[in-house]
């Protein structure tokens, strides 16, 4: 096992700060330098790539942080799938770690990263040899697997400087980098599928607002009527998500040293915050696309496609129905209905399990925020000063939290998901909940040393 613990201590990582507090300007530089450089790995293609059977699977793409056909096609995928066998594995026993001392989370991100490089060469060989991306005749499809391992360890390195020197987790910054570029492409874009102007081309553009201008000029009052539901799909899932990152509940506790004084403990409705839809979502995107592997592969195992949309089996079930546009066109049918409650329910029961496993491998369960509280000088009104009568007080909250947080929130990710939004109903919630928790973050601890001008942004 010291074996095992050194290998694991030996695996390549990006050196911390030696300083524990890091100022704003330093965080700023970092999480702009990486976010620029995800950018342009994304526009680098494979060399030697002849056919991208993904390409299609934008909405999958987004979810992963992924461009498919680039060096990058990986996407945080390997770095999230180590993240939900191992919590399944530590939740269901057959891993036991103490995660609430520093030596088990060390031991815990050192099988994850392990499992991450493993699944990066894992997801490489199968994206190619199972036709996935196809490489030019003459050219080894080894050259493409090398390629793959080295965007997706790339990928790896910049989750780790985000986690140490910049804002968040750099799983959370490409999402909300993939969601949001997505969201201003499918809203503003002039340009249409193939890459020209719209205007003059006879062809629809990109972006849904000039798509409804166009339309309602033209008098096509179906697509005019499609394009603005989208537009105001999206604006209704934004106010939504931001509503309900406001909603939490506050534990009183005072100072045990100072009579009089006390303060409250905030713990948010979404205890667990965006974690268990991160991880729903990237199960449901590797489900597809394994699915889409195996099809082409002559295995439709897990179901099959009609172009990029599921037609049958298990993941026709998992993929979101768009009931709206149906509803608009006439083509809504009871089977829809059945379709919808059953991508809610795998949603909700998905988001509920992570949340619970998540809790007990972050530090996050009742044990270890009462020590944490105790550490503080911080005690319950009217109970002994004692980490056991904390622990208990705490579970109070935390356990139906927990539960219902996580049933609440992916309720709201499959809303998301069936109206019809510009981009993934999923993804748009996660961005703006990385966004939302992103500036309460740097509002908190920044609060002294940021700029002027943007200090009087985020005090409003």
């Amino acid at each position: 096992m010291s074996v095992f613990k050194n290998f694991l201590m030996s695996l390549p990582e990006v050196k911390g700060p030696s300083q524990k507090y890091l100022p704003f300007n330093t965080k700023l530089k970092w999480t702009a330098m990486i976010l620029f450089a995800f950018f342009i790995l994304g526009m680098i293609p494979l060399w030697g790539l002849a056919e991208n059977a993904l390409k299609h699977f934008d909405v999958l793409s987004i979810l992963l942080g992924a461009k498919f056909g680039s060096i990058t096609s990986l996407g945080i995928g390997p770095i999230v799938t180590a993240s939900i066998v191992l919590q399944l594995l530590h939740g269901s026993g057959l891993i036991k770690l103490d995660t609430s001392t520093h030596d088990g989370r060390v031991f815990f991100q050192g099988l994850q990263k392990m499992l991450a490089i493993f699944f990066i060469l894992f997801e490489s060989i199968i994206y190619v040899f199972m036709g996935g991306l196809t490489p030019e005749i003459g050219i080894s499809p080894w050259i493409l697997v090398i390629q793959l391992c080295i965007g997706g360890f790339l990928i790896l390195l910049m989750d780790d400087v985000i986690n140490k020197w910049g804002f968040g987790s750099g799983i959370s910054l490409f999402i909300a980098a993939g969601v949001s570029s997505s969201v201003f492409i499918r809203a503003f874009s002039p340009l249409t599928t193939t890459g020209i102007l719209s205007f003059g081309s006879g062809q629809p553009a990109v972006g849904k607002v000039f798509v409804f201008i166009s339309s309602f000029v033209g008098g096509r009052v179906t697509e005019s009527i499609l394009s603005l539901e989208s537009i105001i799909a999206t604006i209704f899932v934004f106010l939504l998500v931001v509503y309900a990152q406001g909603m939490k509940v506050e534990v009183p506790l005072s100072f045990g040293k100072v009579r009089g004084y006390g303060v409250r403990w905030p713990l948010k409705f979404f205890y667990t915050s965006n974690i268990p839809v991160i991880l729903v979502a990237a199960l449901m995107a590797n489900l597809q696309l394994w699915a889409r592997l195996m099809e082409s592969w002559g295995r439709p195992i897990l179901g099959t496609f009609t172009g990029q949309v599921p037609s049958s089996g298990l993941v026709y079930w998992l993929y979101a129905p768009d009931i709206v546009r149906n509803i608009i066109t006439g083509a809504f049918s009871l089977s829809d209905i059945s379709h919808a409650i059953t991508y809610s329910l795998f949603m909700m029961i998905g988001a509920t399990i992570f949340s619970i496993f998540w809790v007990q491998t972050s530090g996050m369960d009742a044990k270890s925020q009462a020590k944490q509280i105790m550490d503080s000088g911080l005690q319950v009104p009217g109970f002994r000063r004692d980490e056991r009568v904390l622990e208990t007080v705490l579970k109070r909250y935390i356990t139906p939290l927990t539960i219902m947080g996580g049933l609440s929130i992916g309720l709201l990710a499959a809303i998301a998901d069936l109206s019809g939004t510009l981009a993934s109903g999923t993804g748009i919630l996660l961005a703006v909940m990385i966004i939302y928790k992103m500036y309460e973050d740097i509002a908190r601890q920044h609060a002294m040393d940021m700029y002027p001008a943007l200090k009087k942004v985020m005090a409003k």
